[in-house]
């Protein structure tokens, strides 16, 4: 046989299950998923907590205790809070470290040229690869809105989901509005990932590769706070990161939402293809 020996399926060196189950065996996948379902949880004590001294006395004032009244009205608006204070750093942070981490470890344990020697095509390792982490970062985001849901249903009941900039959505579509509200975090995110992924096939160092995409997102919400850099805001990968409140007044405001999710997958473009250029002509050594 010329080209290869006998036998031998490029397809089938490195299975799509096979990379899920040795995922899902790491401890970072677990305390991820974990925390993801922590969370809801911690922050419906704290609430319950919060009401215990209140009712002592001497309430809080403020945009955040009103954001927490809405968020003890009925589960959707507790969902809605928990995406609030999670959106902007936690979900960059786990979707950083599902991605980043992914092709850098397999480096830093001195496996991935045995990988590459079983002979997984290049390509395909990317590929499984990259499926793999998007699957758990998505993964990740649904285990906290659907664990959010559930204990602020459970807790607060069924409501109208309320929009921190006025409005009410009817109980009816809350649900539709919030799946479309994390459809666009999904897309916006994946920005942080291509990133992410980039840093991990350019680097031996998983630790690198997730504080460098968590690094440069901040970088860029800091200077999307610059206003004298004008229009030139418009270009950074973070200016349409809180778009999804659109969908939460009435009518939706979706330019921005448009907007964002072009750009978004424009970086992720960008940066899957750069790192694909990079790992294919790429000397593992490690």
């Amino acid at each position: 046989m010329i080209g290869g020996a006998v036998g031998y399926r490029p397809g089938a060196t490195l299975s799509l299950w096979t990379e899920i189950r040795r995922q899902a065996s790491r401890r970072r996948t677990q305390l991820a998923l974990g925390f993801m379902v922590l969370l809801p949880l911690i922050i419906l004590v704290a609430f319950q907590l919060d009401s215990n001294s209140n009712d002592g006395g001497g309430g809080q004032n403020g945009e955040f205790s009103r954001l927490s009244d809405l968020a003890t009205s009925g589960g959707p608006n507790f969902t809605l809070f928990t995406l609030l204070v999670s959106a902007g750093f936690l979900l960059v942070v786990v979707v950083a470290l599902f991605c980043g981490d992914t092709i850098a470890s397999e480096a830093s344990w001195g496996s991935l040229r045995y990988l590459l020697a079983m002979p997984v095509p290049r390509a395909r390792l990317l590929g499984i690869k990259l499926a793999v982490s998007l699957l758990y970062s998505l993964l990740a985001i649904l285990t906290l809105v659907v664990t959010a849901l559930v204990a602020g249903t459970l807790r607060y009941g069924w409501a109208p989901l309320s929009a921190p900039i006025g409005g009410e959505i009817p109980a009816g579509t809350s649900l539709v509005r919030l799946m479309e509200i994390v459809a666009y975090l999904c897309v916006s995110l994946l920005v942080v990932a291509s990133l992410a992924f980039l840093l991990s096939v350019s680097t031996d160092a998983p630790l690198g590769a997730v504080g460098g995409a968590v690094l440069l997102q901040i970088l860029s919400n800091i200077l999307d706070q610059i206003t004298a850099l004008g229009n030139l805001r418009n270009v950074l990968p973070t200016h349409y990161a809180d778009a999804w409140l659109g969908l939460l007044s009435s009518p939706m405001q979706t330019g921005d939402l448009v907007k964002g999710c072009v750009a978004a997958l424009a970086y992720a473009t960008v940066f899957f293809s750069l790192a694909w250029w990079r790992f294919l002509r790429k000397d593992v050594v490690s």
